[in-house]
């Protein structure tokens, strides 16, 4: 069994913390963006301290969006700093089976797309498993890409993401620790997280060509990577886990030189952070004492006030009795917090001007309906800025149904014209002959984007918000037609300030679940608080609350204002999710909940209520909870 490792005191860069009792080293970071530049300094290190020797550094490589912000600091290093991959060896993790490299969905094609078509590697130092062979020919391909290593020296330092199986490259549970270079077949949970990307669970590949568990762990330094609250469950596994093929990533326990970085949320549910005092002595700040307190009485089932002294002390939280105590007075203190966190009218008594922000065109009533109900029955001025158009969730067949209706439409009042047929038979034509996960001809994102438009509107409307107070922002970042995005620019964020000087608003909501499937609510907030400091810089103050929802719902301990919802506000909010006739039943990127967006929804409200009625506070039907922003999401 491996064990705890006693982990160095020394800080990385960029306000990394180093976390106790792990079994590898990890470090987390507050912000993904910053684990990221982390880990692409210490690869441009790498690279700086052998081209000064003379000496070749052999890398091995991931995809996907974990190890973005890695090649974009990387690509801007070679371009600001000279970093110079001259005498850079690469091998890639991976690659779909069957799979053409000039493929969308290639690795080969992401790589070049993200990395090497913008720094100087000579390309025949570039190695990337091929799928584009026949099925015979695998094997001995596979054993050419070992020897291939081996001829390069070995990896020096191997770069990984994890997937929520555990699985490092596309090697899946039940994986040998001796595994090799090899062809593989897919988990249905590895398809299933796929699935967006290909626009269907069909269209992913059943198979992949992979470093084996043994091609990884003879690299002299590895570090793993993992960002977002939906690895927070897998991080524990593999970090505080035992060792077992079940869980793939847990052998890298067994490296001696072997990093886990982490962002704050993947954080989230390691020993270390959520209960800190059964590891060690911790500081007793407000914040580590309203988590320990509530976190107690969930744990025991007890209403605040009915805690007493032997629950603190059989629960290692005897040194906060005699740090903070006494027990009445923490309790009392604990109780208090969380009520006036309550507010039956979040904007206050008088009249005021409110924005909500949804990343995508349903954000706002699935995550906030009721609030947003609840703002605009107060009478305040309510706005609502939706900040994407959405339309890669629409499916084919929903914007056939449109360009239907128009066809019909021309057809009945006259209409129809030979641009008007040209254009139907264009539309059609494309949808017909896209392959699956390629971009929409113009015309189809458009008929998809007016889909979410004309939804948003009229669910806006359920909820109280007049037409004329919506604001379609249609950010650039956004308009790439395909999964990937375009990193947030200038032109992103100056859209957001002109919003913010002409509303003026009291009180702001930003979307902070940042776990949806393909990161455009992090995105989002991104653009939102750069547009903040700008106009704070011209003396625009205003109140910040982050809500959520869609993926995931704030931790008790974590709430600071708390939204009542009656049975009538919540039947609203509901029939407001259900004019999303698109993303309803069957939406394109449920993430890892298949449940509806309504059922969530309320379930999680109503989850919510009942915790406040446990501890111990007033009942309520349904709570809507939310977070002060305070410096970091």
């Amino acid at each position: 069994m491996a064990t705890t490792r006693t982990v160095p005191r020394a800080k990385p860069s960029h306000s990394g913390q180093f976390i106790r009792n792990t079994r590898v080293p990890t470090v987390a970071f507050t912000h993904a963006a910053e684990a990221g530049r982390h880990v692409a300094l210490m690869l441009a290190g790498l690279i700086r301290e052998n081209n000064s020797a003379g000496a070749t550094t052999v890398l091995g490589l991931p995809t996907g969006s974990t190890p973005i912000g890695v090649y974009r600091e990387l690509v801007r290093l070679h371009r600001d700093e000279d970093l110079d991959f001259s005498n850079v060896v690469t091998f890639n993790l991976d690659e779909y089976f069957p799979m053409d490299p000039g493929s969308i969905h290639s690795y080969h094609r992401w790589m070049r797309a993200n990395f090497f078509d913008h720094i100087n590697i000579p390309e025949e130092n570039i190695h990337i498993p091929r799928g584009d062979i026949p099925a015979e020919e695998v094997e001995q391909f596979c054993e050419d890409y070992e020897q291939a290593i081996q001829r390069a020296g070995g990896i020096q330092l191997q770069l990984l993401g994890i997937g929520r199986t555990g699985h490092v490259g596309f090697n899946e549970p039940g994986s040998s620790r001796h595994s090799m270079t090899r062809m593989v077949s897919l988990d249905p949970q590895t398809r299933a997280d796929a699935a967006g990307s290909f626009f269907s669970a069909e269209s992913v590949p059943m198979q992949a060509v992979t470093m084996g568990i043994s091609t990884i762990l003879s690299a002299k330094k590895i570090v793993i990577m993992a960002f977002g609250e939906h690895k927070a469950k897998i991080v524990r596994k593999t970090v505080e886990g035992d060792v077992t093929s079940l869980v793939p990533a847990t052998f890298l326990q067994e490296h001696p030189h072997a990093q886990f970085v982490i962002d704050s949320p993947a954080a989230s549910q390691l020993t270390a952070v959520q209960t800190p005092w059964v590891t060690g002595r911790v500081q007793w700040t407000p914040q580590v004492e309203h988590r320990a307190v509530i976190g107690l009485a969930l744990q025991l089932g007890k209403p605040l006030h009915k805690l007493c002294e032997d629950d603190f002390i059989e629960h290692h939280l005897h040194d906060l009795l005699k740090q903070r105590g006494p027990i009445g007075a923490i309790r009392e203190r604990a109780f208090e917090g969380l009520l006036r966190g309550i507010r039956t009218k979040p904007a206050g008594e008088e009249r005021a001007t409110v924005l909500v922000f949804s990343p995508h065109p349903d954000d706002d009533v699935i995550s906030m309906g009721g609030t947003l109900i609840t703002l605009a029955d107060q009478g305040h001025d309510v706005h609502i800025a939706y900040q994407t158009s959405g339309n890669i969730a629409v499916h084919d067949y929903d914007a056939l149904r449109h360009i239907d209706f128009m066809r019909e439409y021309n057809s009945i009042f006259g209409l129809e014209t030979p641009e008007t047929k040209a254009l139907d038979q264009r539309m059609r034509e494309a949808i017909h002959n896209k392959a699956p996960g390629a971009p929409d001809c113009p015309e189809v994102q458009q008929v998809k984007g007016l889909i979410r438009q004309t939804e948003a509107t009229r669910a806006a409307v359920t909820a109280g918000v007049p037409p004329e107070k919506l604001h379609f922002l249609n950010m650039p970042f956004y308009r790439t037609g395909k999964v990937e995005k375009s990193p947030i620019g200038d032109a992103d964020v100056e859209i957001i300030a002109d919003l913010l000087r002409t509303l003026k608003p009291l009180q702001i909501y930003v979307a902070g679940d940042l776990s949806d499937p393909h990161g455009t609510h992090r995105m989002c907030a991104e653009a939102i608080l750069r547009a903040l400091k700008v106009v704070e810089a011209e003396g625009l103050q205003t109140e910040t609350w982050l809500y959520r929802g869609a993926w995931h719902e704030y931790e008790p301990h974590e709430i600071e204002r708390a939204v009542p919802l009656s049975p009538e506000v919540v039947e609203r909010k509901k029939q407001a999710i259900f004019r999303h006739e698109s993303q309803k039943d069957a939406p394109l990127f449920p993430g890892s909940d298949k449940r509806e967006f309504w059922v969530r929804a309320e379930e999680r409200t109503k989850h919510t209520a009942a915790i406040y009625n446990q501890l111990g506070l007033p009942e309520y039907y349904a709570v809507e909870a939310f977070v002060r922003y305070s410096g970091q999401l």
